[in-house]
């Protein structure tokens, strides 16, 4: 047993899970704050797919066009488009007033002069970016610099390859390097990228400030937009917030500007990406939309661009990243509480319910554009969850043994039906109940005489039979045997709760004990003719409470009903009969016709000792059952 005022093995493990899923989810929320990756991101990843599948396609906004280097583009030519093509295209494109032309396509060695003067005056005629590309290797040296803390988790190339000279004069260079999960999919855009102690925009930031023919401005964690702030996730990583499938930005072939036969309208203010789209050429990846490898480079960047002007991308900031944290610290400690509940799979409902919940909040915050975290959470969550409820149900499953093993141990001291209900009911009578009962007193006629003949041991022997048989007989009609005094008992029907029935059952109970007596009386050894048996019954109203100090209380019906009970065996030693009931426990018990042989009898009125008024009772012969 446990001692009072010190905590229970149960409140001690609760205590010890909760320590366990503040430091788990401390160390998991740690990470997210940090940015460090782990397995973990491939799960998020997959969820982050089911939540663009739940929110569907969206239009993408006006703003951003591809100017697509595609099949008919190309024709019976080659890829890449020689110098003088793109020079074509880019004229034509600037002559219909874009905001400013991207261009997709490396030109990193000169060619001839001729063509690379026409190139650079065609890129002078409209804002234009141009590509360089960022070499990076595995366990390089990735500089000596000591970089700003919010440069610290950008991309960090050891070189970059830049457009040749006459272009790099002519437009903005941009880092068109694309980075992909395990799965290919590119989820983020750096936008900016270490070099020596400053930093080089990315291919589509450049095209964002060169269409807004502004610089760019670091604010803290987020970069600035022509005064507009645009949150970034750490490292200045811009999180893509796909559109659609392939084809969800606006797309047409650059061989319709070569024709001359383009919509100005299609161009007019907008920002046009061109770069290569057609078969077999060209980067292709997967999308949350696109699970094969069609997803044209050119339109990855073009939807980060778009991202970027309309500020619809989608949101992983610091902010986000702590709610993640905390959100992985509450999450189990809530599941632990929830489960310390009494009922544990109430709890573990209520568990689900918050899990669920949570996944809903993250799944409509991801179509407003927020990113929340679900396999950190869940990660916290689901092995303290385990843990906690193996541990809980050990526990359980100990203490229900012990209870069982305490029960069985109480019951060899008081009524199997009153434990059960003083269990499933612990503040039974903590106050006193007044209602109607039915008081029975049993005695064995002879005994104390037979006793000092036979000696302690064999009376010992006797008295335990004869009570075993009492007790037999009233749980059998669901009685309860108040207390054993010495060779008698005084038993109650109407505890631990009253039934309408309790007098009929008390009153079989009454010829049953009889009847049961004499038989067993009748397998005795000896002296069996030196005992009788005597019954008396009584109903009436009495106070049921519990007796005796708070540290050793028992239960008892008290009044007028159990005192006349027990003055009944008096009066059947005075008329010399063994069976004694009142009236009004035949009255209220109502047999049937087909019972009442059972109760047959002569009735009278007799004094009762210590009481005023006489009581009419009936002195009934018993029929064996035998």
């Amino acid at each position: 047993m446990i001692s009072r005022g010190r905590p229970s093995i149960s409140t001690l493990t609760t205590c010890g899970f909760l320590l366990i899923a503040v430091l788990w989810g401390g160390f998991l929320g740690w990470r997210q704050i940090d940015g460090e990756g782990s397995v973990l991101d491939n799960i998020e990843y997959l969820t982050v797919d089911w939540r663009f599948s739940i929110a569907g396609a969206r239009p993408a906004p006006r703003g951003v066009v591809i100017a697509a280097i595609d099949d008919e583009t190309i024709g019976a030519g080659a890829f890449p488009l020689p110098r003088s093509v793109v020079a074509r295209i880019v004229r034509g494109l600037a002559a219909l007033n874009p905001k400013a032309i991207a261009i997709d396509i490396a030109f990193l060695n000169p060619g001839s002069p001729e063509t690379d003067k026409e190139l650079a005056d065609a890129l002078h005629s409209a804002r234009s970016v141009i590509a360089a590309v960022g070499v990076f290797e595995k366990g390089a040296e990735q500089g000596k610099d000591q970089p700003s803390e919010e440069l610290a988790l950008a991309p960090n190339p050891i070189s970059v390859l830049w457009p040749a000279s006459p272009f790099l004069a002519a437009a903005r260079p941009g880092l068109v390097n694309i980075s992909t999960d395990s799965s290919g999919v590119p989820r983020f855009i750096p936008m900016i990228y270490r070099s020596g102690n400053g930093a080089d925009p990315s291919f589509a930031l450049a095209a964002a400030f060169a269409a807004l023919n502004t610089d760019p401005v670091l604010a803290g964690d987020d970069i600035r937009i022509a005064g507009r702030r645009v949150r970034m996730d750490m490292g200045y990583h811009l999180p893509i917030r796909y559109y659609g499938p392939r084809g969800a930005i606006t797309e047409f072939s650059a061989s319709r500007v070569l024709a001359g036969d383009l919509d100005p309208n299609a161009v007019r203010g907008q920002v046009v990406v061109l770069g290569a789209t057609a078969l077999g050429i060209g980067d292709k990846y997967s999308t949350p939309f696109d699970d094969t490898d069609t997803y044209p480079g050119v339109e990855v960047f073009a939807t980060g661009i778009s991202n970027l002007l309309a500020g619809d991308g989608l949101i992983r900031t610091s902010f986000v990243r702590k709610v993640d944290a905390m959100t992985a610290i509450a999450l189990p400690c809530l599941t632990v509480m929830l489960m310390a509940m009494r009922r544990i799979y109430l709890g573990l409902a209520i568990v689900g319910l918050v899990a669920a919940s949570w996944l809903a909040f993250t799944a409509m915050a991801f179509a407003e554009g927020y990113w929340f975290s679900v396999a950190v959470p869940l990660t916290a969550l689901i092995p303290v969850a385990a843990g906690y409820g193996a541990a809980r149900l050990g526990l359980d499953r100990i203490l229900s043994a012990r209870l069982a093993v305490d029960k069985e141990r109480l019951s060899s001291f008081q009524s199997p039906l009153l434990v059960e209900h003083i269990l499933r009911n612990p503040g039974f009578l903590d106050e006193p109940v007044q209602q109607e009962v039915a008081v029975i007193f049993v005695d064995l006629a002879g005994f104390t005489g037979l006793a000092e003949r036979i000696g302690p041991r064999r009376a010992r022997d006797l008295l335990a039979a004869f009570q075993s048989m009492i007790e037999r007989e009233v749980m059998s009609r669901d009685g309860f045997v108040a207390s054993f005094m010495g060779d008698g008992a005084m038993i109650v029907f109407g505890l631990p709760e009253p039934r309408p029935d309790d007098a009929s059952r008390a009153l079989l109970t009454v010829v049953g004990l009889y009847d049961s007596t004499v038989k067993w009386l009748e397998t005795l050894p000896v002296a069996k003719e030196r005992l009788g048996v005597r019954v008396g019954g009584h109903y009436g109203t009495a106070v049921v409470s519990r007796l005796g100090p708070k540290r050793h209380q028992h239960i008892a019906a008290t009044g007028d009903t159990t005192n006349v009970a027990s003055r009944l065996l008096e009066v059947a030693k005075q008329q010399q009969c063994s069976v004694i009931v009142s009236e009004d426990l035949l009255v209220a018990a109502d047999l049937p016709a087909s019972a009442s042989g059972a109760v047959a009898g002569t009735e009278i009125e007799v004094p009762i000792r210590g009481r005023v008024q006489p009581l009419r009772v009936r002195m009934i012969t018993p029929v064996s059952r035998s």
